[in-house]
């Protein structure tokens, strides 16, 4: 490691023997720098999930354009809205098509007795193009009243069990006092808000639900004739629309709206924000007091070297490297433990916490950012002192 650093460094390694001088103490700097990376992964990670599901919770659907009500911030709040938009939707000649989307929350028993929240998307059998990819094939054999589709990742679910659901061996189970038979299942995952995902037609939505009306979806999902611009239909419907309570947005904008709102004004997601925050700055400060413990027990041996005349670029460039090794060597087992964590967090949640390479290379290179300047905060007192005052 000594020749490859002089190498690299084209002199002594300074940095890197003081720091191999007194194993214990690199021992415990390193420790401290891992622990900020693991800290600063785990909540990451976390915040990725939050933005994981959001995207998860749109994948049951799909439509060129999202019409909600105007007090909607994500997809599960917000009021019912009339269904008379969407048929003052249809009357622009650049949509091709529309349904209503029906959204509710419903208690499911698990295998164990435990209870599952489950979202429950309504969709009329018919616009099987509105359905996403995870259920479009199966959509028609809703068309049987009380049948439903079940989320076999629903967390805690008897996942084994639900994957054997079929026509020939369905699971009944109660809902709202009402016998549902779920004859297929696809694989979605939970949440931060629900734990599974049920599918359903829109008639039996409103038989779950007796308290819903077909008149009052909670969206409204609208496709854009071939070749049209997607934007500008947005434009015309919001003019078209003006008088109405509603929000006219591209599914992408839908999705990247609630995505902020949940991450920026939600408490969840500014809890995990703040949270990255505070792992940043306890990792500066770690790092910031092994370096500055560092500097001053080697005093005298820099004074020697101001003494001589070296310039104070010289112990800057001692102190960056002792940085820049401290991130780099700390950064790997932070890494690990953060990756194992994820595993941990992930088979007791459901959420889906994966470690990406982008992560990864951002907290690499921010451990870095932050350890470099850490150092040269510690090297700051070197600058004016006197060689003198240094012995």
């Amino acid at each position: 490691m000594t020749r490859l650093l002089a190498l690299l460094l084209g002199r002594l390694p300074i940095g890197w023997l003081q720091l191999t001088h007194n194993r214990g103490r690199m021992t415990a700097a390193l420790a401290g720098v891992a622990f900020a990376n693991v800290l600063v992964l785990v909540q990451l990670g976390i915040l990725g999930a939050l933005n994981g599901t959001v995207a998860v919770g749109y994948a049951p659907f799909r439509s060129d354009i999202f019409i909600s009500s105007s007090d909607a911030n994500t997809l599960t709040d917000g009021s019912a809205l009339s269904r008379r938009v969407m048929y003052q939707a249809l009357a622009d000649r650049d949509i091709s098509a529309a349904a209503p989307l029906y959204l509710g929350n419903v208690d499911w028993t698990r295998h164990d007795g435990s209870i599952a929240t489950m979202i429950v998307y309504g969709l009329p059998v018919e616009a099987q193009r509105f359905a996403g990819d995870l259920v479009r094939n199966d959509l028609p054999t809703l068309s049987v009243p009380d049948t439903v589709l079940i989320d076999r990742s629903t967390r805690g679910a008897d996942t084994e069990a639900l994957a054997l659901v079929s026509p020939a061996t369905p699971l009944r189970f109660e809902v709202n006092g009402r016998t549902m038979s779920a004859t297929e299942s696809f694989e979605l995952g939970g949440s931060f808000t629900a734990d599974g995902s049920l599918i359903v037609s829109d008639q039996t939505f409103l038989r779950m639900f007796p308290s819903r009306i077909a008149g009052t979806p909670s969206h409204i999902l609208v496709d854009v004739i071939p070749g049209a611009d997607i934007a500008q239909v947005v434009e015309n419907l919001r003019e078209r629309l003006a008088a109405e309570p509603i929000h006219v947005r591209s599914i992408v904008t839908a999705m990247a709206e609630d995505l902020n709102y949940q991450t920026t004004q939600r408490p969840t997601g500014v809890i995990f924000g703040f949270s990255v925050a505070m792992a940043v700055v306890i990792g500066l400060v770690i790092v910031y007091q092994v370096l500055s413990t560092d500097v001053a027990d080697h005093l005298a041996e820099y004074a020697t070297f101001k003494a001589m005349g070296f310039p104070h670029s010289f112990f800057l460039g001692i102190v960056l490297e002792e940085s820049v090794i401290l991130g780099a060597l700390g950064f790997l087992p932070g890494l690990a433990t953060a990756t194992g964590l994820y595993q941990v967090v992930t088979s007791l949640t459901g959420l889906p916490i994966t470690m990406t390479g982008t992560r990864a290379l951002m907290v690499f290179v921010g451990t870095i950012v932050a350890c470099a300047a850490s150092g040269a905060l510690a090297a700051r007192r070197l600058q004016t002192a006197d060689p003198a005052e240094l012995f």
